[in-house]
């Protein structure tokens, strides 16, 4: 298979978030940052809970009602990018790209996304993709989920970045998907860091999604309420592994050099070469 792009990663809202401090891991983001370079396609979570603590900070207290997470995510967008463009290398231009799940499910607009993305390298400059939480309330997002879903036998939903990040690699035919976390991978036994699965694989597609299928049943639980945890990682990913995209889910704490070059315990998922 041809690739278009080498990399396509994402990184989830806890991964980037210094708990005891309350405030963004900017060694974290610095680490990956340093990583960041034309042709690599970056999705981050995280804007809303940065917004909600930049909030927090300097209210006092927290927001009530039902626009709390659409007002948090409005700040945090920007210190979200403020912080990526302080750390990328100033040679690389920096770009936003906020998707919604329409993006996803009309091919005008994805063929859209995909050539703003493939641009990026063309044009020196590293796209940092997230969903648009500002602008797509929850019950507008559900109704309009559900109209699709009248007409069609898959709609992608895209408001766990996972699922965009791995839509995303579909379009673009990335190489390599990084998904970053806070465990180390896929366990067989979520309690026992030993059962680790090392490799999903298969002979051919088909094999490979049967594969995958069969270690769902494993997976429970999630990194932070309202995620859809280890379980929705592997049905997200699909797709993108049976195209020919190697699949990591690995620790945050490693750099993506460390990932790619199996140097750290992480799941690698992929069709046998």
């Amino acid at each position: 298979m041809k690739f278009d792009t080498e990399l396509v990663g994402k990184i989830g809202s806890m991964a980037l978030i210094d708990e005891k401090a309350h405030i963004i891991d900017y060694t974290r983001v610095a680490r990956i940052s340093r990583e960041l370079r034309p042709g690599v396609i970056w999705v981050s979570s995280g804007a809303t809970e940065i917004g909600r603590l930049d909030y927090l900070s300097r209210s006092g207290a927290e927001l009530t009602g039902e626009h709390a997470k659409t007002d948090y995510a409005a700040q945090g967008q920007a210190i979200l990018m403020q912080t990526y463009r302080q750390f990328i290398d100033p040679r690389y231009n920096v770009r936003q790209v906020l998707v919604e799940h329409q993006h996803f499910n009309d091919p005008t607009k994805s063929e859209h996304i995909k050539d703003l993305l493939l641009r990026c390298k063309e044009q020196n400059a590293v796209p940092i993709v997230n969903y648009n939480d500002a602008v797509s309330s929850e019950e507008n997002r559900r109704l309009e989920i559900a109209a699709l879903g009248k007409d069609r036998r898959h709609v992608y939903e895209c408001v766990d970045n996972d699922e965009t990040a791995s839509r995303i690699a579909c379009l673009v035919r990335a190489k390599n998907l990084v998904i970053f976390t806070s465990a180390e991978g896929i366990y067989t036994d979520p309690q026992n860091a030993a059962t680790l699965v090392k490799r999903i694989s298969g002979k051919d597609a088909y094999e490979l999604v049967e594969n995958i299928e069969a270690h769902k049943k494993f997976c429970e639980g999630a990194s932070r309420a309202g995620a859809n945890g280890a379980r929705a990682k592997l049905e997200y990913v699909k797709d993108a592994a049976a195209q020919g995209t190697t699949v990591y889910i690995a620790s945050a704490k490693y750099t993506i050099s460390e990932v790619l070059s199996g140097a750290v315990p992480c799941t690698k998922i992929g069709i046998d070469a």
